[in-house]
Formats: C-alpha cells, sequence, structure tokens
C-alpha cells in the first residue's frame, strides 16, 4: 500500500472502541498505510505499534463513513467502531495519482464477480433447499416436515454461533431484557409455524404452485400491517394487489395438480411468513432493539428448537427411530438432511449477504426473478404436469408483486 499524505482538510482521529472528533494524536507515531479505492476514498490500517487500535480521517463535512455506515460525529460525540481496520471517506489527495501497485481498478473488477458469486449462492441455496425438502417430502418418502424443520433450525442455531462468535463475520449483538427475549421467542414461534406449514404444504403441491401462492405475501404483509398497525398505504399500492390475488385464483383453478389441504396450508404458510414480517417491525423497533438478521436467526433459531422438538416427538411418533432404520437401509438419507440443513442456513446467509452488498432495487429485481427461476427449475427436474392457464395465472401474480413494490417506493 503506498503512504499518503494528511492534509488540513482532515481530522486525525484515533479509534479504540469509540472515537471522538478531533482527538490529538502523534502524526508519526503509529504509522498509516492506505490505498485509494475511489474518489477521496481510501481504505486504511495500522502499521507498526500494538493492541487492536484502528485510525481514520473524519473529513471537514464532520461525516466518517465506517464498516457499520455513515456515522455524523458531532464535537465529544463517540464514533462506534472497535475494528483495526475500516472504510474512511476524507477530504484529502496523494502526493501522487495511483500508481500501478493501487488496487482500485481491480477492486471494482473484484467486487462486481464477488456480488455476482453472491447472488449465485444466494439462487442456488434458496432454490436448492426448496427442491430439496420437496424430493425428501414427497418423491423420497420421508414425510415428516416437523422433524426435518428442526433439523434446519439445529443447523441454524450451531453454524450462526459459529459464524458471529468465532469467524466474527458480523458484531455480536446481546439481548438486553426480559422482553426483548419474549419478543424474539413470539417471532420464533410465527416462524416455526411459516416453515413447518411451508413443508407439509411441498408433500401436496408441486413446487410450481408452492411459488405462485408464496408470491401472494405481499398481500398478506398489507393486510397485517393495516390491521396491527391501522398503516394505511396510497390506493394505488391496494390497487396493484388485486393482480397478485386474482393471479392465484387463475392459477389455483388451472393446476392440474391441485390438492385443497396443500392449498390451504401453504396460504396459512404465506400469512404466517408476512404476520412475522409485520410483527418484527412492531417489536423490535427501538433502536435499543433491533437485531440485524444475521443475529437475530441466532437467537431466534434454538429457541425454534425448543417449539419442534416436543412437536416432532409427540405429532411424528418415533421420528428418530425411523430415521435411523431408513439409514440402515439407505445412508443417503442421513447425508441428504446434513446437506439439506445446510442449506437452509445458507439460504439466510446469502440473502444477509445479498442484501449487504446490493441496493434495494436490485435486492427487489433479484427477489422477484429467485421465485421464476424455481418455478422453471422445479418443473424441469419433477417433470410435473403444468397448464397455460397455471403459467398464465403466475405470471398474473408476478407482474402484480412488481407493480406493488413499485407503488410503495413511489409513495415513500
Amino acid at each position: 500500500m503506498a503512504q499518503i499524505a494528511l492534509t488540513s482538510s482532515a481530522t486525525l482521529v484515533s479509534f479504540k472502541g469509540g472515537a471522538k472528533r478531533g482527538a490529538k494524536l502523534s502524526w508519526d507515531t503509529p504509522r498509516l498505510r492506505a490505498s485509494r479505492i475511489g474518489t477521496n476514498l481510501w481504505l486504511l490500517n495500522k502499521s507498526g505499534g500494538s493492541g487492536s487500535k484502528g485510525y481514520g480521517l473524519v473529513g471537514s463535512d464532520g461525516i466518517y463513513r465506517g464498516n457499520r455506515g455513515v456515522v455524523k460525529v458531532s464535537d465529544g460525540q463517540a464514533a462506534p467502531l472497535s475494528d483495526s481496520y475500516f472504510w474512511a471517506a476524507a477530504n484529502n489527495k496523494a502526493n501522487s495519482e495511483p500508481s500501478d501497485q493501487d488496487p482500485s481498478t481491480k477492486m471494482k473488477g473484484t467486487s462486481r464477480f464477488f456480488t455476482i458469486g453472491l447472488v449465485a449462492a444466494w439462487y442456488s441455496s434458496n432454490i436448492g433447499v426448496l427442491l430439496l425438502n420437496k424430493y425428501l417430502l414427497s418423491n423420497y418418502g420421508f414425510k415428516y416436515p416437523i422433524f426435518l424443520t428442526m433439523c434446519h433450525m439445529t443447523a441454524c442455531s450451531l453454524l450462526s454461533y459459529v459464524a458471529i462468535a468465532w469467524m466474527k463475520m458480523v458484531p455480536m449483538q446481546t439481548i438486553r431484557s426480559r422482553v426483548q427475549f419474549f419478543k424474539i421467542a413470539a417471532l420464533s414461534l410465527v416462524f416455526c409455524v411459516s416453515v413447518v406449514f411451508g413443508n407439509i404444504s411441498l408433500r401436496f403441491l408441486p413446487v410450481s404452485f408452492n411459488q405462485a401462492i408464496g408470491a401472494t405475501t405481499p398481500f398478506f404483509t398489507a393486510v397485517f400491517a393495516y390491521i396491527m398497525t391501522l398503516k394505511r398505504e396510497a390506493w394505488l399500492t391496494y390497487v396493484t394487489l388485486i393482480p397478485v390475488v386474482t393471479g392465484v385464483i387463475i392459477a389455483s383453478g388451472g393446476e392440474p395438480s391441485f390438492h385443497l389441504f396443500g392449498f390451504i396450508i401453504c396460504i396459512a404458510a404465506t400469512a404466517a411468513r408476512a404476520l412475522k414480517s409485520v410483527l418484527q417491525g412492531i417489536l423490535l423497533s427501538s433502536e435499543g432493539e433491533k437485531l440485524n438478521s444475521m443475529n437475530l436467526l441466532l437467537y431466534m433459531a434454538p429457541i425454534a428448537v425448543v417449539f419442534l422438538l416436543p412437536a416432532t416427538l409427540i405429532m411424528e411418533e418415533n421420528v428418530v427411530g425411523i430415521t435411523l432404520a431408513l439409514a440402515r437401509d439407505d445412508h443417503k438419507i442421513i447425508w441428504y438432511l446434513l446437506f439439506n440443513s445446510s442449506l437452509a442456513y445458507f439460504v439466510n446467509l446469502t440473502n444477509f449477504l445479498v442484501t449487504k452488498h446490493t441496493s434495494a432495487l436490485t435486492l427487489q429485481v433479484l427477489g422477484n426473478a429467485k421465485g421464476a427461476v424455481a418455478v422453471v427449475v422445479s418443473i424441469l427436474i419433477f417433470r410435473n404436469p403444468v397448464s397455460v392457464t397455471g403459467m398464465l395465472g403466475y405470471s398474473l401474480t408476478v407482474m402484480g408483486v412488481i407493480l406493488y413494490s413499485e407503488a410503495k417506493k413511489r409513495s415513500k
């Protein structure tokens, strides 16, 4: 990395579990190394010295841009950071233009490929766990959706802890009160219902129809938001929900593999998913209680296991013995369950990373396309019959979801 010259327009700041603007610090102890990664944007790191202290620059606008977001730094106010390196924006320039060793161009290309890789991993894990769930519960004959969900939650508990506590992928957030714990437990219960019901529906419905019903989540979200928070959207936003519902009605009428019980359970799973989203916004709305999705999963998953364990023992009698007997006849079932459970965690991990590394608009487009890709892939793999009416209904639902998202964006 190349040395940079600090100008009077930037204020040198010392960080050690927090920073104050204008902190006094020797200019030659310690040494700062930096590389340009964009216009007035540098990656700064400490070189030499000891401890975990990092250093950064705050421009004349008083804004420090760290790896935890943008923080307005006022006189005497601490900027929450304890990492030894971070992103920083500074109103200063280097002594010379970036040299051949400057990695800015390479970093842009690498970042693009990294984002594409994340999206591919997100799609693969989402579609993979969906198709494997369908195969296990319907084609393979493993008819224990509650136990399967418990395996998912167990894997999410263990892998979340490894990712946060050991690998430090995100800072660990703590539960601050008993009230917050009970709020998370309530979310976990609703989350369990949505996942279990979704898995049950896969026993009776093809993936393509399952995804068509799942696309109506915005409709239920709008309904629950209105009932529970009295939050009203613009009238045009509600109009866009008409094709969302109409499309599912058309798709249901034209679905060759329609199953009434599976349809009702899938609707319930979709409604529970929407309810969990609205509840999360209500229960964890205060700044002190907000958790990022990775930390929320870290606490929700083990609570979900506690809910699911008695449920599977009561409702899926002797499931452990049956699974072990299956494993003696076909050891692949163990690998299916391990792989499927790991995929369930990577769905959450890749969703978090894609959200972090893309814009809201990109995420919206990718999310809408993901369901369509899952439908096409599932039809190619399982060869389930589809009708023109069913596909038209699903297309109408997806179009309604896109219009709904656009209307919400315009109303803000």
